[in-house]
């Protein structure tokens, strides 16, 4: 189907990301007498008529692994086109379950640390998840300007102790020489707890500073028309249109919001979960939700389909 539009039907279908306290997550083989056997992939399955994606969560669970989920929150979905069939597939984080996961089909079952899997061959409709699963649920903004920036390395040192491992350096009143030393001092702390740093700012001054990527804003993501040359990139996002941009590029996540008031955007007020809800659903981008949010949004965040949350003041001020 290279080069053309696929017209086929969709076929539905859920898939479940079984994931452990310890971050450890379930890959099953496909068996024997299905397309693409031996292949590994995310268990799940086909939408039966008159089911919604959670029922068929919840049969596919019992049927392939004879478990029940307890706690399914839904995240990413992947439209992909095979030879055999154009797929939707809605994956589910299943964080809670009934049981103990057994093969019930006589497939391959294979716990995998938290990251990219290492298992061969896999289908390909999970290269972007896998890609998302070694995001973090908190994604911290620095405060220098609010606070100093004695104080916006001391947020950072307190962050990393509560396990943040994904920082934004976002000062946008300092100067381009200001930045780049403060946001070298960012990145060595980071580094050092091994968690990744991007620099609001452009490719050039992220690589500049040692960064692990870069975040751009809305308007630098508007006027961009090809990914920029960093394994991390993201980008602020306050619509569908930049949620399709972003897309488009091969971002590696956004940010939506404020889902609540905050004191950074005095007057402008929270547009809710619901709106944040209906924004992300139906795509594939990470997005974590931001604005006037802390560690204890986390789950809340996740309920409606965020990749997790972003902050200034919930993560960053010790």
């Amino acid at each position: 189907m290279a080069g053309q539009v696929d017209t086929r039907p969709l076929v539905q279908v859920v898939a479940a990301i079984l994931v452990q306290p310890d971050g450890q997550y379930l890959m099953t083989s496909r068996p024997k007498g299905k397309v693409y056997a031996g292949y590994w992939e995310f268990p799940g399955g086909k939408v039966e008529a008159g089911e919604t994606a959670r029922m068929a969560l919840d049969r596919e669970m019992q049927e392939e692994l004879g478990i029940t989920p307890t706690r399914a929150e839904p995240w990413l979905v992947r439209t992909f086109s095979y030879p055999h069939a154009r797929v939707q597939i809605r994956f589910f984080r299943v964080l809670r379950w009934d049981g103990r996961p057994q093969p019930r089909e006589g497939q391959h079952l294979s716990w995998q640390a938290a990251g990219p899997s290492p298992l061969t061959p896999m289908l390909p409709a999970n290269a972007p998840i896998l890609r998302a699963m070694a995001l973090p649920g908190r994604y911290g903004i620095t405060a220098g300007g609010l606070v100093g920036e004695a104080q916006a390395l001391q947020g950072v040192v307190h962050a990393l102790r509560a396990g943040v491992r994904l920082i934004q350096v976002r000062e946008k009143d300092f100067s381009p020489a200001r930045l780049r030393q403060f946001a070298v001092q960012v990145c060595a702390l980071a580094h050092a707890a091994g968690a990744r740093v991007l620099v609001n700012s452009d490719a050039e001054t992220a690589l500049a500073c040692g960064a692990d990527g870069v975040h751009l804003e809305s308007r630098r993501l508007r006027e961009a028309h090809v990914r920029p040359p960093l394994p991390l990139v993201a980008a602020s996002c306050h619509d569908a249109a930049e949620l399709d941009h972003a897309e488009l590029l091969g971002l590696d996540f956004a940010v939506w919001g404020p889902v609540a008031a905050t004191p950074s955007h005095p007057g402008l007020p929270g547009r809710g979960w619901s709106a944040f809800a209906a924004a992300v659903a139906e795509r594939v981008l990470p997005v974590y939700a931001i604005g006037g949010l802390g560690s204890d949004d986390l789950q809340t965040a996740r309920e409606h389909g965020a990749q997790g949350i972003a902050a200034i003041r919930g993560l960053m001020v010790a």
